[in-house]
């Protein structure tokens, strides 16, 4: 404990002269010499990746070497139109670059909003200053809920404890002197004061675990991990099959060499899902523009694949169901003691805490400081303890020591004080206890004999979209779960304002096994007097018991749960630590903000999961028809351009709006098994129904021309297998939805009726028999289609 001077609060904005007798910082000069020597704290961009890097990963990737190859061979030895494959990928590609700048810019301009601005002391000023610009030797102020952004030495300690679990794994705050080390990515849980840099930048310890995981995280997803394995499958059928079809067309077909190169590729490139890749890489890249679009900064992409995989929500009640804000509405006074004293002891209280919470700013507004009091000693407010205190020396000379925290923790279950608490806190109300300490404040039961004063009586300001938000969740069946530090029967009543039911429970009575309190939590509702390691054994908990849980907070006891929640949400106006182990920031601190953050990453996922059998259904009946082609060694039945045609209107555009359509189906695990039990039967029907057509055609059509008429047929009953395809997974059905798959069918009827067209894509059926034998083939795979798909639906369900 150190002698607090009370005139040393800061101004956040306005920068204020330091008392002399505190450590004045380094000078300009200073401040412009380590510039020029490079020692400044350039930390790596979180989020984010250069233009260079998003270049690449979308240009060179393995399939576009493959597609990129045969590209140029179709440009030598066909005709153009059999090229057109290579024009879509270009197009593809340029839409994957421009929609993943669009959200690295998003993602980079909401950063600057809501990044962490230290208070560094230079010249005895205190002035606020991005982490960037912080050199080697500076002194940096910290207090409660602020993040130690670089390694230093402490210099100033006024009750300083930091909490040092993210990085050493230690549970218990460490209490800071002068002198000792503080690690940056530790944060403030109490009391304050300041540290000089002592490494900045790459060197500080923080910064060396978090250099690799702070980069660009798209690719670390169960979605973007599914489709990789996805397609390390695909490769393998692929390069066997791909060899089989080349020497069955090339070696065993003596025919027209470019032709028969030209059905080779026409085999090979409609293996290969390029566009699932693209795909899902937009979806990330549009979500996180239209949550840029809402304030919401998304720090790690792949939050949005988890938010819609959520399906508990863990509210802190501070900040989330109410506002930062409250206000003092009341003074009970206790056993005789006089109202003018009381409010001298909480104004001297207030001005003792350089940074008040919204409780003490409360107390501070409504209590102002008498000029005439001085603190000698002061204990710091922490959510472990539930109280703060302070010793004072009064006007007349005398001396006296008060504390200010929680009533049932300060007094015995029994007292008076405690039931006048109990029945105020049914009203929702928040109440603190100003009590007289017998014994000095640097013992550790200073707490155990006080003499109450006064009950100080606060109510809370509810959040007007908080009902609304809750309500929504329940309608998701998101549960919502309200955990806080404050009273159980208040945060109760809060709770029931805004339409949550169920009995409050006290956490200092919760079970401590992990298995045990799971089953109290999945029955509960709302939790009071939670501390913070609580509130991170909570999150634990439920997520032990399978649930996939998202945790809101604003405040400094909430940091540990937040990281340790499979998304931590933060408000924008919340403390520094807070802010930094947030996947998502929501920068105009509106909990109404909420519902479309958990939308778009249903839309994102559901949508993705969705349209991947489309791109799926195609790479199967692809392989099997090249296997069967190569085992009855006829000619491939189709050029690539009637592929692209194919690819084009039943998965190419479709998929584009699928994907980006509204979706509020939870997301669900498994995503590899989920799509493939769909795809491999889908795939199998196209290819044998398909394949069936082909080799009618062959024995039906004779004579100059016949590969052409035959490869139409095929082409149409492929069509229309696919287009039941694509009519399955568009269900459940709207009007624009039917509108889209209609159009795709007009778009193929017209490329049959205009000669033009008919010419450009070698398609022109002859004759009717055949042409309707296609279509009654197709039919009956539509029909098998639906059996086998709600056979498979039953027999393995997601």
């Amino acid at each position: 404990m150190t002698h607090i001077d009370a005139g040393a609060e800061l101004d956040p904005v306005h920068p204020v002269p330091v008392p002399s007798a505190r450590v004045a910082g380094l000078t300009q000069a200073e401040v412009a010499e380590r510039v020029t020597r490079g020692q400044v704290n350039d930390v790596p961009v979180r989020s984010s990746r250069s233009l260079a890097d998003i270049v690449r990963a979308n240009v060179f990737t393995r399939f576009n070497a493959i597609i990129g190859v045969l590209w140029l061979i179709m440009l030598v030895v066909a005709p153009i139109q059999d090229s057109l494959f290579g024009f879509v990928i270009l197009a593809n590609t340029g839409i994957g670059i421009i929609q993943e700048w669009r959200a690295k810019k998003t993602l980079d301009s909401l950063a600057v909003i809501g990044e962490a601005r230290p208070t560094v002391r230079r010249e005895g000023v205190a002035t606020e200053v991005a982490t960037s610009r912080i050199v080697l030797d500076d002194v940096i102020e910290i207090g409660p809920g602020d993040k130690v952004v670089v390694d230093g030495t402490c210099v100033e300690a006024d009750g300083l404890e930091i909490d040092e679990s993210l990085l050493t794994g230690e549970a218990d705050p460490v209490v800071k002197h002068p002198g000792d080390h503080v690690m940056s990515g530790s944060f403030v849980v109490a009391g304050g004061g300041a540290f000089r840099a002592t490494k900045v930048g790459r060197e500080a310890y923080a910064a060396q675990l978090a250099e690799e995981a702070s980069r660009f995280t798209l690719v670390q997803s169960e979605l973007r991990s599914g489709i990789s394995t996805i397609l390390k499958y695909v490769t393998w059928m692929m390069v066997p099959t791909a060899i089989g079809l080349v020497v069955s067309q090339l070696v065993v077909k003596n025919d027209d060499l470019k032709d028969s190169v030209a059905r080779t590729v026409g085999g090979i490139v409609p293996m290969v899902p390029e566009g699932l890749v693209l795909l899902t890489s937009v979806a990330f890249a549009i979500g996180v523009i239209r949550l840029g679009r809402k304030q919401c900064l998304v720090q790690e992409l792949p939050a949005i694949e988890g938010l819609a995989r959520v399906d508990t929500v863990c509210l802190d009640k501070t900040g989330t169901l109410t506002e930062g804000g409250m206000d003092v509405t009341e003074l009970r006074m206790l056993d005789g003691h006089d109202e003018s004293y009381v409010r001298q002891v909480l104004g001297a209280l207030g001005e003792s805490d350089p940074r008040p919470n919204a409780s003490l700013q409360a107390i501070i507004d409504a209590c102002p400081d008498s000029e005439e009091w001085r603190c000698v000693e002061s204990l710091p407010f922490s959510s472990a303890r539930k109280y703060s205190g302070a010793s004072f020396s009064e006007g007349n000379g005398e001396s006296s020591t008060w504390l200010l925290g929680a009533p049932d923790v300060l007094l015995p279950a029994e007292a008076p004080a405690v039931a006048e608490t109990g029945r105020l806190n049914e009203r929702g109300l928040r109440v603190l206890l100003l009590a007289r300490a017998a014994r000095d404040l640097d013992d550790p039961e200073v707490a155990r004999t006080v003499v109450p004063a006064a009950l100080v009586v606060l109510e809370q300001r509810l959040r007007s979209d908080a009902a609304d938000t809750l309500r929504y969740f329940a309608e998701q069946n998101v549960r919502a779960k309200v955990i806080s530090g404050d009273n159980a029967v208040s945060v109760g009543a809060v709770a029931a304002k805004v339409g949550l039911d169920g009995t409050a429970v006290d956490a200092r009575r919760l079970p401590g096994g992990r298995e045990d309190m799971a089953r109290v939590l999945d029955a509960g509702t709302v939790f009071g007097r939670v501390t913070p390691q609580q509130k991170r054994d909570m999150v634990g908990a439920l997520q032990s018991s399978g649930h996939t849980v998202a945790m809101t907070g604003d405040g400094v006891n909430d940091v540990l749960a937040l990281k340790d929640a499979d998304i931590g949400v933060s408000m924008g106006s919340g403390s520094e630590a807070t802010r930094a182990v947030a996947q998502i920031v929501l920068l105009d601190n509106s909990f109404a903000s909420l519902p479309s953050v958990v939308a778009e990453g249903r839309r994102v996922i559901g949508n993705i999961t969705r349209v991947a059998t489309l791109f799926l259904v195609k790479t199967v009946y692809s392989v099997l028809l090249a296997v069967l082609v190569v085992c009855s060694q006829v000619e491939y039945p189709f050029l690539p351009r009637h592929l692209t045609l194919l690819s084009t209107l039943t998965i190419g555009i479709p998929a584009f709006f699928l994907a980006l359509a509204p979706n509020t189906e939870r997301a669900r695990p498994h995503f590899v098994r989920r799509v493939m039990r769909h795809s491999v039967p889908g795939g199998v029907v196209a290819a044998v129904a398909t394949f069936v057509t082909y080799l009618i055609a062959r024995h039906h059509y004779t004579g100059p021309g016949s590969l052409d008429a035959e490869t139409s047929a095929a082409t149409l009953t492929l069509f229309l297998v696919s287009m039941w395809v694509l009519a399955i997974v568009a269900r459940p059905y709207t009007w624009w939805r039917i509108a889209l798959v209609a159009a795709m069918g007009v778009a193929f009827v017209c490329v049959l009726a205009v000669p033009g067209l008919q010419q450009f894509f070698a398609l022109r059926l002859v004759g009717t028999a055949m042409p309707w034998l296609a279509v009654g083939i197709a039919v009956v795979a539509a029909v098998v289609l639906e059996l086998v798909w709600k056979w498979v639906d039953r027999r393995f369900p997601a």
